[in-house]
């Protein structure tokens, strides 16, 4: 295989266009478009759909998860024999490719990212997703790992327990007065506007449904951002779930309140990576561990991982 070819595709579907993978591979978009043409000759069928962004096919993602793997076994020979480090004025880093939930970052997993980094030659493709969601992506093999609320292991991966991630119904004092004044209730929170991240977003949802079971939808308000959801509920737009460690500090000052003082939201996370996986994805794995475990409640006392 002319791992020139692969690695074009996957610089392709990586920046998202011919015009910036030159950039990244230091030559021409017209050598790209023709090394992506080549290959696709040869294979006989589309790797890449053109558009803004370019995207993989099914046949293209194989080609793009090889290369990632390629990368990552090349950095660790490199490791292990460094005068071929010193041979290669340039050599290529691997770049990995991870789905996060948008809390996680904004908490906990940078943490995670930084050591690692420190120590390697990588670089990461963070993927934003929402906890439910995010093993779909390692199913599909478009990432290498992921943070997930699924427990059971995808097929073919390892499921690593991380901790829980505790959220809390928080508004703005003023909000509380406006719409809850006679108190936090199924029937007043039905009417009062609510924060939601995304339409794959149910944690205002998973709430309510704690507290008072089968409840009508609220108004809501669509902020696609960790910090906005604070920035929005402090400003009296709604109320929402938001992660203890970014709003505790508020809710002692006074500026956010519980709306259920003692009513919090877990959400048990875990690492999935493929059970065969490189040494240098499983130091990334320890670096997740590590971070995950110093930040998050544990789910239990016994945090095992498990496999298929």
């Amino acid at each position: 295989m002319d791992y020139s070819l692969v690695a074009a595709v996957a610089a392709v579907v990586r920046e998202g266009s011919f015009e910036r993978a030159a950039q990244a591979l230091h030559v021409s978009a017209s050598a790209v478009s023709q090394r992506v043409k080549l290959l696709e000759q040869r294979l006989g069928q589309v790797l890449v759909v053109r558009g803004q962004p370019c995207t993989a096919t099914p046949a293209g993602s194989a080609l793009c998860r090889h290369a990632e793997q390629v990368a990552m076994l090349e950095a660790e020979l490199r490791r292990h024999v460094p005068a071929l480090a010193r041979d290669d004025e340039s050599p290529a880093r691997p770049t990995l490719r991870l789905a996060v939930n948008a809390d996680s970052l904004a908490t906990w997993f940078i943490a995670a990212a930084a050591a690692f980094c420190e120590s390697e030659g990588a670089l990461l493709d963070l993927r934003l997703e929402d906890q439910d969601h995010t093993a779909e992506q390692l199913r599909q093999g478009e990432v290498a790992a992921a943070v997930t609320a699924l427990a059971a292991p995808v097929q073919g991966c390892r499921s690593v327990p991380l901790g829980r991630m505790r959220y809390l119904a928080t508004a703005s004092p003023a909000f509380v007065a406006r719409h809850l004044a006679a108190g936090a209730d199924a029937q007043a929170l039905a009417r009062a506007p609510c924060l939601t991240f995304n339409q794959k977003d149910r944690l205002q949802d998973q709430w309510l449904e704690a507290q008072f079971g089968a409840v009508p939808p609220p108004p809501r308000h669509w902020l696609p951002a960790s910090q906005a959801f604070v920035d929005a509920a402090l400003a009296g737009m709604g109320w929402g779930m938001n992660p203890a460690a970014l709003v505790q500090g508020l809710v002692a000052d006074g500026r956010l309140v519980e709306l259920r003082p003692g009513r919090a939201l877990h959400v048990a996370l875990h690492w999935q990576h493929p059970r065969h996986a490189p040494p240098m994805l499983q130091r990334l794995t320890d670096a997740v561990v590590a971070a995950a475990r110093a930040q998050l409640e544990p789910i239990d006392d016994n945090l095992e991982e498990t496999s298929p």
